[in-house]
Formats: structure tokens, sequence, C-alpha cells
């Protein structure tokens, strides 16, 4: 929620601390984790709501 207040200057303050901190080497792999972890819970959050909305209609044919 805080992103949403920061201005570009703060962006470019941020992504360069980030650079100096990891490198240039380190940051790719650093993202592609971040993408990957991103994906994941992407992924478990959509089989949550896929079973939740399954349980109901399961429910009514265990009652037929």
């Amino acid at each position: 929620m805080t992103l949403l207040f920061l201005g570009t200057t703060e962006i470019i303050i941020i992504a360069a601390v980030i650079l100096l901190l990891f490198g240039g080497a380190k940051l790719p792999e650093l993202m592609r984790g971040l993408g990957k972890g991103i994906r994941e819970f992407k992924d478990a959050s959509r089989e949550v709501k896929k079973e939740i909305n399954d349980e109901p209609n399961d429910k009514t044919e265990e009652q037929k």
C-alpha cells in the first residue's frame, strides 16, 4: 500500500540501493526467484478458490 505514495525519485533511490546491495550479477537471479514465488502463490490461491467453489457441488452430489 505504501508503494502507491512513493514518487519517482524514491523508487529510483530504492532501486539503486538494491542494485548496490545485491550487485548486477545477482539481481536477475533474485527477480527470477521472486517471480517464481509470486507464481506459486497465485497458483495456490487459485487452487484454494477452486476447492471452495467446488465444495458445495460435492455436497449436493453426495445428498443425491
